[in-house]
Order: structure tokens, then sequence, then C-alpha cells
């Protein structure tokens, strides 16, 4: 559910939105649906991975990867597919740390309450 829910809204908000709206996404999905701390680690991760990977390839493959080698080329990289795994699993990392805060912030807010 928590990787579903991080898929779309990721999805349809970085349309309109930076791409750091995922820290906001995964935050909150993770803090508010987020059962174990390894769901909200792991879900956003591969949603963001998934996304971004898919993304990054439905709009570099039609114009023959052209942006992606200048930039592999700028970073010292041979292939293009160097900068897309650097991409993906960069987002994927702060996605689930910021997954996995979002979980643990909630256990701390509960836990407040129950003591006072």
């Amino acid at each position: 559910m928590v990787f579903i829910v991080i898929l779309i809204a990721s999805f349809l908000l970085q349309m309109v939105l930076p791409w750091w709206v995922v820290v906001v996404i995964s935050f909150a999905t993770c803090g508010l649906i987020g059962k174990t701390g390894k769901i909200s680690l792991w879900s956003p991760f591969l949603a963001i991975l998934l996304l971004w990977t898919g993304m990054a390839l439905f709009k570099s493959l039609p114009n023959d990867n052209v942006l992606a080698l200048r930039v592999a080329g700028m970073l010292g990289v041979n292939s293009w597919i160097w900068v897309l795994v650097l991409s993906a699993i960069l987002g994927a990392f702060i996605a689930a740390i910021s997954g996995f805060c979002g979980y643990h912030f909630r256990k701390a807010v509960l836990s407040m309450k129950t003591n006072s």
C-alpha cells in the first residue's frame, strides 16, 4: 500500500513541483500508514527507484540519450547508463531516509502522548 501511494503521488506531483517533493511524500505517507520500519524504508526506496528509472528512460530514449550523454561527459563517465543509475539510486536513497524518518517521527509522537 505504501509503495503504491508513494509511486502514484510522486508521479503526479513531480509534474508540477520540484524533484524534492518525494521527500515530503515519503515522510507523510510512511508517517501516516507505515506499518513497520522495514516497510517505511524499503517501500519509498523501491517506488522512487522504479519511478525515476522509468521516467529517465521514457524521456531519454526517444532523443538518443543526447542530454544524458552530455551529462555523462561532464561527470567524466563513459556511459549515459551510469548517469541514470546514479540519479535513480540517489533519489531512492533520499526517499528511503525520509520515509524512515516519517515512521519514527510518528512513533515518537505516539510515545509522547502515552507518557503524558
